[in-house]
């Protein structure tokens, strides 16, 4: 575990870690460059030496480093600093799709599609780049605290084309894997279509649909076992949605969806009519589609290790952990329910050949009066509302659906489900499909890429799509230049599609912080930090600030600059002190107030015997005439005059002394 304040690459600083998985430790961090937040995948000490997982890890970088999309965790940057293997990404604030569910229960139909619409435009985005997730599962979705989702974690994505599949032992979370991708077969970007559904079916039920004691247990439900109609358990859902769910989730990969656009259509017409019946499905239930597995595939799945999953995004672990071991037992009545049903299938086959050929003669008798039956209006050609009423005289019920036609004009009945002039019960619902319009064309989005707003929005109206504008900073392309559009350039869509163009607002700006009070050293830290530069360095006199801080700076604190500008200030040399000249110091009593006119000071005052006269000043430590700063204190020495003396006494004092004559 990386210590707070650690830097990677010189830029990026360790401020806390959110996540741990099986590989790698996820943390906040900040870009000190482009001063903004990050999230910040650090490699485990434990898998630094083995290749295999450096390249894995790697190899998830480099396939999510080219999808920069509203609805995907964009990746910034990967590199290794003092054996550090270390990734950098978008930090998403809020709550995996997994936690969501589970602190809901369940979710509404609406709420369901609204989020599914979002994912699966977000797996649209990766296929585009011709990148199959192999892992979409609520864990791998985050919904952010303003409601945006996006797919995260390509760490088994694998890149592909349109014209070539792969084939891989890796398997995703079991409970989403795709009956292929169990298997060990070649799997495409239909598997991210069956793994989005079982999703779905998660979000509306609150459960997985298959689950079991081990993970070949699960594994083996999806390729052998039918899926249950999600209506059986919440019969309130909309029957489009039910279809959806279904069809995303057929075993034969040909009967779902061939591509996210499809199912982001279905879902986006699921909105408006929930209860339509637009989605073209096979026969369901279709049990030629189950897998039978031989002996030696069973035998490879037990043997197949789950892929480790090793890290979730932004601060929320994984918290699904998968039984690798196979019960015995459970082999064993595994085996005999494939026997089963085999049986029960031989059974039916007969039952079926016998009857078509006469074999089984049941007796189907009517005995429903028509005194209780009605005979069906021929609605086709009508408008809406006069079907209603047409089938409401008939003590009928309506259920509505609604395709495009090129024959009927909109809100005209094109089709009735049951033939006009058939005898039905009384208050049977009968199903009209109402026109809504022409089919549109289709159309392929233009590369308007580095084309200004106008003209770029022009190019697309051209191609009758409906514009919309989003914003975003962008370092490598100037202001009011389109950064990218939504679906992606060379995208098949429909007249009338809305197509969201990212408009570039240049380079992000960077905060000026305050330097003021600052250390030389400390203020160009504080720029560096800001992601800008450190211009002129001058120097001042100041009475406020001490010397050596930063007194003022060239751009105030808080205004907005492109990054890396680089902004002036001043550091201060302190108080400025003026000199003065020494004056010429005679006598004790004038000294005082001959240097405090001048603005020094009298030091400290001694006395000498010296042949000067008292009062005289003899010394002082600044000569006369020299500069020294103003408030200098100022030594003295002070004569006391001259030594006193005694005279001389006379030898012959009188006493006894003698005189010559």
């Amino acid at each position: 575990m990386l210590k707070t304040g650690v830097f990677l690459g010189k830029r990026y600083e360790i401020i806390e870690r959110v996540g741990a998985g099986g590989m790698a430790d996820v943390y906040k961090g900040k870009d000190h460059k482009l001063n903004r937040y990050v999230a910040i995948k650090v490699l485990k000490s434990d898998f630094r030496a083995d290749e295999e997982f450096i390249g894995k890890f790697h190899s998830e970088a480099q396939a999510a480093a080219g999808l920069m999309h509203p609805n995907v965790v964009n990746v910034y940057d990967v590199g290794e600093d003092r054996g550090l293997h270390y990734m950098v990404m978008e930090l998403v604030e809020g709550i995996t799709l997994k936690d969501y569910i589970e602190k809901k229960g369940k979710l509404s139909a609406k709420e369901t599609i609204s989020i599914s619409i979002q994912m699966a435009t977000g797996i649209e985005a990766a296929h585009n780049q011709h990148i199959i997730h192999r892992d979409i599962k609520p864990a791998n979705i985050i919904i952010s605290k303003e409601g945006k989702v996006k797919v995260t974690d390509f760490g088994i994505a694998r890149a592909t084309t349109e014209a070539n599949t792969i084939s891989s032992n890796v398997m995703g979370s079991v409970h989403y894997t795709s009956p292929e991708q169990a298997r060990g077969g070649a799997v495409d970007i239909k598997s991210d279509i069956y793994s989005a559904g079982i999703t779905m079916y998660e979000m509306v039920t609150g459960h997985v649909p298959f689950d079991g004691d081990s993970t070949v247990s699960i594994a083996i439900k999806h390729l052998q076992e039918e899926i249950t109609s999600p209506a059986e358990e919440v019969p309130e859902i909309p029957y489009s949605l039910e279809c959806i769910i279904l069809k995303c989730t057929q075993k034969n990969p040909e009967k779902r969806y061939q591509n996210a656009g499809e199912l982001i259509q279905d879902l986006k017409q699921s909105l408006v009519y929930p209860d339509g019946d637009f989605v073209t499905l096979g026969v369901m239930p279709d049990h030629s589609q189950t897998v039978m597995i031989t002996p030696d595939e069973l035998e490879r799945i037990k043997q197949q290790e789950e892929y480790d999953d090793d890290y979730e995004d932004s601060e929320y672990d994984d918290e699904e952990e998968l039984d690798e071991d196979v019960n015995p037992k459970m082999a064993k009545v595994m085996k005999v329910l494939m026997i089963v049903v085999a049986v029960i299938i031989a059974f039916a086959v007969i039952f079926m050949v016998g009857r078509a050929a006469g074999v089984f003669k049941i007796g189907n008798k009517v005995t429903t009066s028509t005194e209780e039956t009605v005979k069906v209006p021929d609605l086709v050609g009508m408008t809406e509302e006069e079907a209603k009423k047409a089938l409401n005289e008939k003590q009928l019920g309506v259920s509505l659906a609604r395709s495009e036609s090129d024959k009927y004009d909109k809100g005209v009945v094109m089709e009735q489900r049951t033939k006009a002039g058939e005898r039905v019960k009384k208050n049977t619902q009968i199903t009209i499909v109402i026109s809504t319009g022409k089919k549109a064309a289709e159309v392929t989005v233009p590369d308007v890429t580095g084309q200004d707003e106008a003209a770029a929005q022009k190019a697309l109206e051209n191609v009758k799509l409906v514009v919309t504008s989003a914003t975003s900073y962008s370092n490598s392309m100037e202001e009011g230049k389109v950064i990218s559009t939504s679906p992606a350039a060379g995208a098949t869509a429909k007249e009338g599609d809305k197509v969201t163009m990212t408009v570039s607002l240049g380079a992000e700006k960077a905060s000026v912080p305050n330097l003021i009070g600052k250390s030389q050293a400390d203020a160009n830290a504080a720029l560096s930090a800001a992601g800008l530069g450190t211009g002129s360095v001058t120097e001042d006199y100041s009475d406020e600030y001490a010397a050596g801080v930063v007194m003022s700076q060239g751009t105030s604190e808080g205004t907005k600059v492109a990054q890396g500008t680089a902004i002036n200030y001043i550091v201060s040399l302190g108080e400025k002190i003026e000199n003065v000249t020494v004056p010429t110091l005679t006598d004790e009593a004038s000294a005082a107030s001959l240097l405090e006119s001048v603005g020094l000071k009298v030091g400290s005052l001694t006395r000498k015997t010296d042949s000067a006269l008292k009062g005289t000043v003899i010394y002082q430590s600044y000569a006369p005439g020299s500069k020294v700063p103003k408030g200098t204190t100022i030594d003295i020495e002070v004569s006391s005059g001259p030594a006193e003396t005694t005279p001389p006494t006379d030898p012959d004092d009188g006493s006894g002394s003698t005189t010559n004559e």
